[in-house]
């Protein structure tokens, strides 16, 4: 069976065929999730945010023109959700707590080892998960979902320049965390 394109699956769709979005979920749900989860920290509110972006992206493929690609149209929708969240959360945070100030301390100490760790990559993206949302899914979509810098200017809708320095500073917070935590050494 020929594996189907993202158009001609939606062209189904538009078409009256609306099981075949279950096609387009499966085919986007895990590396979504994963952008989600790095971003909210929660699995929870990433599997809510996640089903809503699946809702918002049918509810609008009639908008979509095909002008660029399904993917990179699909992250925008799941980018700008996320931080859709993030911002309510932090209103209902600074409503309950009035005076308190949320901020990302990099230096705070973690207990890392790992000689404890049995893999390797789950280290990483522990150490990923340390970084403020915006950090961690520039890293996300650039390394682990393969995307170009001009796939990402798009998808989150900014400038080219703008991703290479978002890339740029993800890199380097990522770096003060490994090297303020001595963990150089555990990564080689």
């Amino acid at each position: 069976m020929k594996k189907l394109s993202d158009q001609e699956i939606i062209d189904s769709i538009k078409l009256g065929n609306q099981a075949d979005f279950s096609i387009i979920v499966d085919r986007y749900k895990d590396k979504a999730f994963s952008l989600l989860k790095r971003m909210l920290k929660n699995e929870q509110d990433a599997e809510e945010t996640l089903q809503d972006c699946f809702i918002k992206a049918y509810n609008s493929l009639n908008g979509f023109k095909g002008e660029a690609k399904f993917s990179t149209w699909f992250y925008r929708i799941v980018y700008n959700t996320a931080l859709t969240k993030l911002s309510s959360q932090k209103r209902k945070t600074e409503n309950e707590m009035s005076s308190v100030h949320e901020h990302f301390d990099l230096k705070s100490d973690y207990d890392y080892n790992v000689s404890e760790r049995k893999d390797m990559s789950e280290f990483i993206n522990e150490l990923v998960n340390k970084l403020p949302e915006k950090h961690s899914a520039i890293i996300s979509l650039f390394y682990l979902d393969e995307m170009s810098c001009e796939e990402i200017s798009k998808a989150l809708d900014i400038s080219l320049s703008n991703v290479k320095v978002m890339l740029y500073r993800s890199r380097n917070a990522l770096k003060d965390i490994i090297i303020e935590n001595n963990l150089v050494e555990e990564l080689i």
